[in-house]
């Protein structure tokens, strides 16, 4: 897919997988298609974006490949990322798992590219905060991502009670995340200070096959035995009179 030299290339943003399973499973054909084209990578780890294109189907072309590895702690030039744009080579940005630039870095890279006039062009594939939400039944018009919410237990605590008023105040779905291995005692923190009428989602290993999404209130997490330990997980709270529709189905009948 290299260009003429008259030809800016362009910057394709590439999903990959979330865990370890096959690319067909999670990527599209054509995803794929335009991935094995290209020769110009810009990733986060090096080692790890070669396993991925092997099993995207690179074979002995992963050889020929030339890598960027992206270190968002120094100051970025354009010309060190972007210059073989400017010879007429398109260029993948690739995360370590799911989507470019969503709750990942890369951000930075596309920004540069839209200064310099180079095409941006998303990808589909798996992004675990979307496919969260999409299976939360929550509000899925209205909501916000958080990132990581702080390690100190006071500050956590008030992080989580203002969440819990944000999404009562605004109708909000509330999406944020943790290291794998402090979900069990974040999950603790949840079940101890939100309101029983609040709903907790906990999406873990999604596209794996042992997926898990719960969603239920909160006075129905407490006492669950769920084990979060170093599963990838997306934690969502709502709390907007949704107590209200759960009154209204019993009486109902539902």
């Amino acid at each position: 897919m290299n260009k003429t030299t008259s030809t800016i290339g362009k910057l394709f943003l590439i999903p990959t997988l979330l865990g370890n399973t096959t690319p067909e499973s999670v990527l599209p054909e054509g995803t794929l298609k335009i991935v094995r084209e290209i020769r110009f990578f810009i990733v986060e780890n090096i080692r790890t974006t070669r396993r991925t294109l092997s099993k995207i189907g690179m074979g002995n072309l992963i050889d020929s490949i030339e890598f960027i590895e992206l270190n968002k702690h120094k100051n970025a030039n354009m010309m060190d990322y972007l210059g073989v744009a400017f010879e007429g080579n398109n260029i993948g940005l690739m995360s370590e798992a799911g989507t470019p630039c969503v709750a990942d870095p890369g951000s930075v890279v596309v920004e540069m590219a839209h200064q310099a006039g180079i095409q941006v062009v998303p990808l589909s594939g798996p992004n675990a905060l979307i496919m969260a939400l999409m299976g939360s039944g929550f509000n899925g018009q209205v909501f916000a991502f958080h990132g990581y919410l702080p390690i100190n237990e006071r500050e956590r605590i008030n992080a989580i009670k203002n969440l819990e008023k944000r999404s009562m105040i605004y109708n909000e779905t509330e999406i944020f995340i943790e290291t794998p291995f402090r979900n069990n005692a974040l999950l603790e923190t949840l079940s101890q200070h939100c309101s029983a009428a609040t709903r907790l989602c906990i999406a873990s290993n999604i596209t794996m096959p042992d997926e898990q999404i719960l969603s239920l209130p909160i006075a129905d997490w407490k006492g669950m035995k769920i084990d979060l330990n170093k599963k990838p997980a997306v934690f969502l709270i709502y709390n907007s009179g949704e107590n209200r529709y759960f009154e209204k189905g019993k009486k109902k009948g539902r």
